[in-house]
């Protein structure tokens, strides 16, 4: 029988189930209705104007919202990520939420996380953690074994173009929706209390939603983690990160701290 990070490893995505306890789920929950009903100036909608539901995501809002900032520096989250990177240390990069309300149509394309942002390195981990039941047919799916590379061309969920890397510049990905019995998928239906931890290169997606379906994800880097300033803006933006920290220094700075060990984040 494979451990966890053994299957982190080798396919790029693991589920955990009932690693988070019920009264942290309560106060995530409370977090991401706190952030609904107040987004920051970085949310944006990702559904069409005509979509009978709707799809909303905010992102790095652990500073200011006090539920978020406990839930992720209170849970196991940064123990977890460190075992499944291999790293010593586990940072926090940042934090995403995603709800989508019931009914919504809109699903999100299928797409690698880290060429969207500004970090290099190998030593990764991304938490998508529910706070609602997820259904198979809502649920994030993973082609096993992406996360190995290549990069794949990042682009915009709404309209396809290529805003980060230059056209031309990565393959495209190949058409999975056409043809999925072709690549090794998986994906679970989750509880509240189950997280599914997958790297940033895995290759992954989900349609719209059944049901609504609130979503909080963290992600973590692990110790040969490097700033990578782009050319362009990246998703999220870290404005002025630039000027305070070198290209190929290591993450070392107050946006990014240390969770695990916890002596080390303070």
């Amino acid at each position: 029988m494979t451990t966890p990070a053994e299957d982190f490893a080798r396919d790029g995505a693991v589920c955990l189930r009932g690693v988070i306890p019920p009264d942290l789920i309560d106060l995530l929950r409370d977090g991401i209705d706190a952030n609904l009903a107040q987004p920051s100036a970085r949310a944006k909608i990702a559904s069409g104007a005509n979509d009978p539901g709707r799809f909303v995501e905010d992102f790095c809002n652990w500073e200011t919202n006090d539920a978020y900032r406990r839930f992720i520096f209170e849970s196991r989250l940064g123990e977890l990520a460190a075992e499944l990177m291999g790293s010593r240390a586990a940072r926090l990069y940042h934090d995403h939420m995603l709800t989508k309300q019931a009914g919504t149509l809109a699903p999100t394309p299928w797409h690698q996380d880290q060429p969207f942002y500004n970090v290099e390195g190998r030593q990764n981990c991304s938490f998508w953690i529910p706070v609602d039941p997820v259904s198979a047919a809502s649920t994030l799916m993973f082609v096993t074994g992406s996360h190995r590379g290549p990069w794949m061309m990042p682009r915009s969920f709404m309209d396809a173009q290529a805003k980060w890397f230059p056209e031309g510049s990565l393959a495209d990905l190949p058409d999975i929706e056409a043809d999925r019995a072709a690549f090794p998928i998986i994906g679970w239906p989750l509880e509240p209390g189950d997280v599914v931890c997958f790297h940033m290169l895995t290759l992954h997606s989900s349609a719209g939603a059944d049901r609504r379906r609130r979503v909080f994800s963290v992600r973590f880097l692990g110790d040969d983690a490097t700033h990578a300033p782009r050319r362009w803006e990246t998703s999220p933006q870290f404005p002025g990160l630039e000027s305070q920290l070198p290209p190929g220094a290591a993450m070392n700075h107050a946006l990014f701290p240390v969770v695990w060990p916890r002596e080390a984040g303070g």
